[in-house]
């Protein structure tokens, strides 16, 4: 059982026998009344947001039967994807709908985290950084680099991000996959 002074972001719970993540929290203290926390839980099967409200120090929530495995994306087919576990070499199969936006850091053999809910698998977590290659992005003017802006580039997995106007085609980027944006050009 999690207390609500345990709530922090990214802190995966049970409520009403499905997987929440915390996305957003909030501990109030009105000047009457009693405190309560404000919360945006995410549904870890649906991807779902709402909004919740508990008593501080009285309400608790249960913590989910959850399991986080390594495994290595295999690769696509029509209704999902492949990934094979580190341990055991079992293969499983996720669909778009579990896979989501990771799908555009998938590389052939890349790492990940898979959320096992009760035995079952739901989602999949991208490590933080990932190197891409640039497959498409406006040239470049010479000269244009002072003025630090920034044009569009998409990368060999279909993922569109703001890239400086240095990036030429071909190269290879580290890219966040909490944000979406470019960090660095990898050497």
């Amino acid at each position: 059982m999690y207390k609500t002074t345990d709530f922090r972001r990214g802190l995966k719970i049970e409520l009403e026998g499905k997987p929440y993540v915390i996305v957003y929290f909030q501990h109030v203290n009105p000047g009457k009344g009693s405190a309560f926390v404000k919360t945006k839980l995410k549904n870890l099967q649906t991807g779902q947001v709402l909004e919740r409200t508990f008593k501080a120090g009285v309400d608790t929530v249960n913590k989910p039967d959850m399991e986080e495995r390594e495994m290595n994306y295999m690769y696509p087919d029509a209704e999902g994807y492949f990934f094979m576990d580190q341990t055991s070499y079992e293969t499983i199969h996720l669909t778009k709908d579990q896979v989501g936006d990771v799908a555009y850091y998938l590389q052939e053999g890349i790492t990940l985290t898979v959320l096992y809910f009760n035995s079952l698998p739901i989602a999949v977590e991208a490590p933080n950084f990932v190197e891409l290659k640039v497959t498409e992005t406006d040239p470049g003017l010479k000269g244009d680099s002072a003025a630090g802006g920034m044009k569009k580039a998409i990368m060999e997995t279909g993922l569109q991000i703001s890239v400086p106007l240095f990036i030429k085609e071909g190269e290879l980027l580290r890219i966040d996959t909490r944000t979406g944006e470019y960090i660095e050009r990898v050497k």
